[in-house]
């Protein structure tokens, strides 16, 4: 059985000034997923984000947000998500409680809820601690559990875990993994490749238009890239070499070896051979796909 759509947007459009930000993008999410939303800084996922989840008007486009039309019922789509903006945006000079105190006022929800959340979370023991002193993983897990306490079906995260430690990304993670497999829903943006290998689809954004969706197999699958490994004493001088050899489209050192990219794997092998080396097949990263998929993309700022 297919689960229902969460998210089902069509065609969102957004402009500031003399300059699209969003360009018709269509986006769906089904129940209990966790889509990876990724694209580079300026790509749109910020705003896009926004529109989904109520804060902003789109001026072309339609669809629903839990089953709520994206355009006149804003307000309820705002009760009914959790938005984890890029910013940490919480009084610094509160304690956790206090904060999350706050954010229970605002939903108009019962004391228990704060105490329940703090205990969910793993905060009790710090819950006097000021917001303003918090390490960026326990900020980090405070802005989570202002998303939560009101019991979402619909998480949006914002490049949550910008700027924190690998140890309490993966907590992260593992948190986020645990709260889908209730059936929430959630849509992330990231621009770390391993955490969009942890997503159940992604998509991909570039200076406004979506570009490709699908599971990671299927994204990495479509871009027709093929990748060779290569080893050298020299990989400074070969990679420079490489670049400028026909069909070759990425050369990235790792270590001692070379990672040779692009479309056309006989042109990739000649170009290896012909310094004298011998190129070995290899697995095609995400981050291969997501370098090609920005060159290809115009800029918007232009």
């Amino acid at each position: 059985m297919t689960a229902p759509l969460v998210i089902d947007v069509q065609g969102l459009t957004k402009t500031f000034g003399k300059r699209k930000v969003v360009d018709t993008v269509s986006l769906r999410v089904a129940e209990g997923e966790i889509s990876g939303f990724l694209g580079p800084n300026g790509s749109g996922k910020t705003t896009c984000i926004r529109m989904i989840c109520g804060l902003l008007t789109p001026d072309a486009g339609s669809g629903t947000v839990l089953g709520l039309d994206v355009r006149r019922d804003q307000r309820e789509i705002r009760r009914q998500v959790g938005y984890m903006t890029q910013r940490f945006s919480f009084y610094e000079d509160l304690s956790i409680e206090q904060n999350l105190q706050f954010v229970a006022g605002l939903y108009q929800l019962p004391k228990q809820a704060v105490r329940d959340t703090l205990e969910d979370l793993g905060l009790t023991s710090r819950r006097a601690q000021l917001a303003g002193s918090l390490s960026g993983g326990w900020k980090q897990r405070l802005a989570l559990a202002a998303c939560i306490m009101h019991r979402p079906r619909l998480l949006l995260l914002d490049e949550p875990t910008a700027g924190v430690d690998p140890k309490a990304r993966r907590q992260f993670w593992d948190e986020i993994h645990a709260r889908a497999a209730t059936g929430i829903t959630v849509l992330v943006s990231t621009h770390y490749m391993d955490e969009a290998e942890r997503c159940h689809r992604i998509s991909y954004i570039a200076y406004g238009r979506m570009v490709t969706t699908g599971t990671v197999p299927q994204v990495i699958a479509g871009s027709g890239l093929v990748t060779m490994t290569v080893d050298t004493d020299q990989p400074g001088a070969l990679a420079a070499r490489l670049r400028q050899a026909p069909g070759v489209e990425q050369v990235e050192p790792f270590g001692t070896a070379l990672h040779v990219t692009g479309t056309d794997a006989a042109a990739l092998e000649a170009a290896i051979r012909a310094e004298g080396a011998v190129p070995r097949k290899a697995e095609t990263s995400l981050e291969d796909v997501f370098i090609r998929l920005m060159g290809q993309s115009a800029d918007n700022m232009k």
